[in-house]
This record gives structure tokens, C-alpha cells and sequence, in this order.
């Protein structure tokens, strides 16, 4: 297994970076009421602009204006579900990236039912979520309570590559090491900070970072790995002048905005698998 990188990363990262905030793409989120703030304000501070839209009677047309769309059920109805659908079947329609955030996913019949539906009727662009989910979604194990994951998968970058397959798109593992394949390619991210499980939404926040970088970058498995490792490098950041949860979520959104290309471009670490 190589840890070595062939590309440099830092300056990929950096450059899709600059080139949200030239864009300002509009990120369409039908998300869970916990984190709607949250994602909002993180998209702002990355330099993309958010709307959370929900209503069935409104989805398609909203995306039809959007770099990308948020798929996150965690706080999950039928309506929502059908809302869902109804987008992200557009969304594919016109060529816009589905980022799907599967929470909870493990933890309830219905969610895992909810989610089969999901994978079944919209092609998802990238997958993200914490082990437990992802290990449940892939039939790999793993243990979900609630929406926290208990327990992980014993071999991330195995399931990671083989839920990739069979999905056709990006899965994307965030933990201490982040793993993201595309069924063919691998890489890890290491930026990060134990603070980030501290705050709830910062799970639903790195997808919301996801999206905004798969909304300016065509390669899937380049624009998650950047976003995650910008979004983990803003936590490391964050954690320095935090003097616990509480301040720490306000650092982070004030790190992610005052991200500068030298210092993604130097302090990056993405690595290949």
C-alpha cells in the first residue's frame, strides 16, 4: 500500500478552493432541521451560497438553478423522501452532482429502507458518511445508535472501493483517517481534529463542503478528497483558539473563510491508497 503522492495536492485543493469563491455556486440542500444553520453558514464561508428548499412543488425547478444538491435525511419524513427523489431525478436530468448523506442509516428499518429507495432512483455523485453508516449501507458491518456511529468497518478502503462499484460514484468515509475511492481509486485525508466530534452537524457540515467543491470540479473523487482535507485542515485551525464546543463551532466557520491558497497549498495532507 503506497502513502506516497504522485500529484500535488495541496496546490489541486487550493485551486478549487479559489475557484468556488470566483463562482459562488448556489448549493441546494434538503437537509435535516438540526443542521440547516449550520450547513447554511458553512456554505457562505466557503464562498458558495446556500438555499434549503424542501417542498415537492419546488425541488425540481430549485435545482435547476444549483452547482450541486444535498441529499440529507436527518430528520427524515416521507415527504422529504419523495421531495427527494423527485430533485435528485432532476438533478440527474442536468448533469448536477447529488451529494448523498446517508444519517442514520443502520440504525432503523425505515432509514434503511428509505435508503435503498434513494440508491434505487437517483444516481448519487458521491456518498459520504461516518463508518458505522457507510458499513451498514454496504452490508459491511458496522453500528449505528441513533445517528452516531458505534462501531466502524474493519477494512474501510475495502468497503469504501466496493460500495464505490457497485454504486458507480465516489464513497467517501470521514473518520480520523478519511478514506474516499471511486472503485478504482483511493486516497486518504489526515487533516482533522478530535474537537470536530464535539459539535453535532460537523459530519453533515464535511458534506455540505463536498458538495460545494464537486460543484465547481468534474472529478468526483479530486473534488471530495480537496474538500475534506480543507474542511479537516479548517478544524485543525479551529481547535488552536477553541476553548471548548461552544467556540469551537464558531472558529471552525471562521476558518473555513479565512482559508488562504498558501496555507491549503502547504498544509493539506492527502495520500494515495
Amino acid at each position: 500500500m503506497s502513502t506516497t503522492s504522485s500529484k500535488n495536492y495541496g496546490e489541486i485543493a487550493a485551486r478549487i478552493m479559489s475557484l468556488v469563491r470566483e463562482k459562488s455556486p448556489l448549493i441546494h440542500h434538503i437537509t435535516n432541521f438540526v443542521v440547516m444553520n449550520d450547513t447554511a453558514n458553512l456554505t457562505l464561508a466557503a464562498g458558495a451560497l446556500p438555499v434549503m428548499a424542501h417542498a415537492k412543488e419546488e425541488v425540481a425547478e430549485m435545482v435547476g438553478v444549483a452547482g450541486a444538491l444535498v441529499l440529507n435525511p436527518g430528520t427524515i419524513s416521507p415527504d422529504w423522501v419523495e421531495a427527494m427523489i423527485i430533485a435528485g431525478a432532476k438533478a440527474n436530468e442536468l448533469g448536477v452532482p447529488v451529494i448523498y448523506d446517508p444519517v442514520g442509516v443502520g440504525a432503523t428499518k425505515y432509514r434503511d429502507e428509505c435508503a435503498k429507495l434513494i440508491l434505487e432512483k437517483v444516481k448519487v455523485a458521491v456518498i459520504r458518511g461516518n463508518s458505522g453508516e457507510i458499513g451498514a449501507l454496504a452490508g459491511a458491518g458496522g453500528l449505528v445508535r441513533g445517528v452516531e456511529s458505534i462501531e466502524g468497518v474493519r477494512d474501510p478502503v475495502g468497503v469504501a472501493k466496493a460500495l464505490a462499484k457497485k454504486e458507480h460514484c465516489v464513497v467517501a468515509i470521514t473518520g480520523k483517517r478519511d478514506i474516499i475511492s471511486d472503485g478504482e481509486r483511493t486516497l486518504g485525508v489526515d487533516n482533522g481534529h478530535a474537537m470536530m466530534k464535539t459539535v453535532t452537524g460537523t459530519g453533515c457540515m464535511s458534506t455540505t463542503m463536498t458538495a460545494v467543491f464537486n460543484a465547481v470540479e468534474g472529478d468526483r473523487l479530486i473534488a471530495t478528497a480537496a474538500a475534506l482535507a480543507c474542511y479537516g485542515l479548517a478544524g485543525e485551525i479551529a481547535a488552536k483558539r477553541a476553548k471548548g464546543p461552544g467556540s469551537f463551532r464558531v472558529a471552525l466557520l471562521d476558518a473555513v473563510y479565512n482559508l488562504t491558497e498558501a496555507r491549503v497549498r502547504s498544509a493539506v495532507r492527502i495520500v494515495e491508497l
